[in-house]
């Protein structure tokens, strides 16, 4: 081999040892950032929002009002549904002596009625769906301000809900000012 072709390799490990070097400085450096960066100080807080639904006087008001309002669309609903019964009792009682003339007229009569009772069924429960949301988001808006409020208080950052489903997995029991948040929501909100 000759002796530029010797240089020539050397200089290739040369530079491939330098690249890697470089790579192993980069990686410790940004290690060492990354590193830093994570540890984040501060204040946090959790919150279980179904808990201040169920336990605070305002929540327990909401979920009345809901309950009422789910119960006035329920039993509009059962009384289209004792009339449709009423209407298919009384045409298998009927049908041995109507004319199939008369027998496909009630026929379509109570297609037509179910297609209503279908369609107001589908109706009412968008309403009932419309209210929920209203009355949830109604609450949710009280909830933050009053959350807001007690979190100034105590010093903290940032608060989570904690509520089963929700997106904190995890927490010390300590973190928890559910009670607080309800006491202080009743006093607002008696």
């Amino acid at each position: 081999m000759s002796l530029n072709a010797n240089r020539r390799r050397y200089r290739l490990r040369h530079t491939e040892w330098i690249g890697i070097l470089s790579v192993v400085a980069m990686t410790f450096t940004l290690g060492g950032c990354a590193g830093s960066v994570a540890r984040v100080e501060g204040k946090v807080g959790v919150i279980n929002s179904q808990r201040l639904l169920n336990d605070t006087n305002a929540g327990k008001r909401a979920k009345e009002s809901l309950t009422g309002y789910s119960k006035n669309r329920q039993a509009l609903m059962e009384l289209e549904e004792r009339e449709l019964r009423r209407m298919e009792e009384d045409f298998v009682k009927q049908s041995s002596i109507l004319s199939p003339a008369a027998k496909r007229d009630r026929e379509e009569q109570f297609r037509r009625r179910m297609q209503e009772y279908q369609q107001k069924a589908a109706e009412l429960n968008r309403e009932v769906q419309e209210k929920q949301k209203d009355v949830l988001e109604g609450f949710r808006d009280r909830i933050e301000t009053v959350v807001a409020k007690v979190a100034k208080r105590l010093g903290l950052q940032v608060v989570v809900d904690k509520s089963k489903g929700g997106p904190t997995i995890y927490h010390e029991e300590g973190l928890d000012i559910s009670s607080e948040v309800i006491e202080e929501f009743n006093r607002e909100y008696p």
